[in-house]
């Protein structure tokens, strides 16, 4: 499920899981525990990437209408561990967006201190509206952190954006040709990991600090609300609806 490479200082994870590294429990836990792994082993800097045609397509939404309520239980306190861990992670973190990051895989992709988006047909962006699953704390703060300005409109229309309309946007840092693009992340995170290491790791701290208090404010009031509208009975249809729509069945 993660592909670890090593090009020292750099270690990249590469998430590999289906066709789109669609975002289910199991691919959350790979990459919490990988993350977890790189900072007990003091790495320099990470990529995170994916393969093929997507970064990742974000939640599998086939999973949570199979699953119904008991997934979602399980689900949603993986997604925020996993997107807390990788935000907070005092490492240098480069994101090398290869195609398509959508919902869950925009946060991901937005936790980094980089993020570079491969030139071509991928789109990033938040349509968890048009799905019908509201934001909880930690994936809603962690947007506005990593769309800044953007985020009504991104959540409001739940448009996704070509590289160079996100890079306009503010959503991604630079557009790169896919063939150089993996190596440019490692450039830009080896660049980062020979930052002097306690100044680095005070300064993103600092940096990141409101936005996870803002998360740890929000989530007693946010997330069982979110919790209860994902796991209902109404959602599940929606969801089936959308699924139908898009990619021609529903479970």
């Amino acid at each position: 499920m993660i592909r670890i490479e090593e090009r020292p200082p750099v270690r990249i994870l590469r998430m590999e899981h289906g066709k789109v590294q669609a975002l289910d429990i199991e691919l959350l836990a790979a990459l919490d525990a990988a993350v977890a792994g790189a900072e007990a082993d003091a790495v320099g800097a990470l990529v995170v990437t994916g393969c093929g045609a997507a970064f990742s397509a974000g939640v599998d939404l086939f999973r949570l209408v199979n699953g119904g309520a008991a997934y979602v239980d399980a689900f949603l306190p993986v997604l925020t561990t996993a997107l807390l861990r990788l935000f907070s992670l005092p490492l240098p973190v480069v994101a090398a967006i290869n195609g398509h990051a959508i919902a869950g895989g925009a946060m991901i992709a937005w936790c980094a201190d980089l993020r570079l988006m491969a030139t071509g047909a991928g789109r990033i962006g938040i349509p968890e509206l048009r799905v019908g699953v509201p934001f909880p704390a930690a994936p809603l703060e962690i947007a506005r952190f990593g769309c800044g300005p953007s985020l009504p409109r991104a959540i409001a229309t739940g448009d996704t954006y070509l590289p160079e309309q996100a890079l306009a946007d503010g959503l991604v840092d630079e557009v790169v040709p896919p063939e150089g693009l993996l190596d440019r992340a490692v450039g830009l995170a080896t660049q980062l990991a020979a930052m002097p290491t306690d100044a680095f790791r005070l300064a993103k701290a600092a940096v990141r600090q409101p936005t996870l208090a803002r998360i740890e404010a929000l989530r007693p009031q946010m997330d069982p609300a979110a919790h209860r509208i994902w796991a209902s009975s109404a959602t599940q249809e929606r969801i089936r609806a959308y699924l139908a729509k898009t990619v021609g069945r529903s479970g």
